[in-house]
């Protein structure tokens, strides 16, 4: 009686924990949503007035935005990188299997990442 209980939970967990795909269009959904919520954040910064900031009380707004836009574009930063190498998960083997040496890696993902953060940022 017991061992079927345990085969049984057995059984749940395994169907509970099977790798589920995501969705095709996740990429782009999450690509879109950072996009917004980093033009929302320019937007509030924009529209803040220099004047406000004699009363603390109204630094929360733009240190809210300044927050969730950094980490917005440096998650969107990371994403673009990330599908320009054209593995989602990238292997730390196949990586240095591909790269001369280390340094040579380090430096082509800095020159992707700065090329990326130009992109989202110079037109600001």
């Amino acid at each position: 009686m017991m061992s079927e209980a345990a085969q049984s939970f057995e059984g749940l967990l395994r169907e509970a924990l099977a790798p589920v795909e995501p969705p095709s269009d996740l990429a782009e959904r999450l690509e879109s949503t950072l996009t917004n919520i980093t033009a929302m954040a320019a937007d509030e910064l924009e529209a803040w007035e220099l004047s406000a900031m004699r009363d603390p009380r109204n630094w929360v707004r733009p240190a809210a935005a300044v927050v969730a836009g950094s980490a917005a574009g440096a998650a969107l930063v990371l994403l673009r990188a990330r599908r320009r190498t054209g593995s989602p998960t990238p292997d730390l083997r196949s990586m240095r299997a591909t790269a001369d040496d280390v340094r040579d890696g380090a430096e082509r993902v800095l020159r992707d990442l700065g090329r990326e953060t130009r992109k989202i940022f110079g037109d600001r």
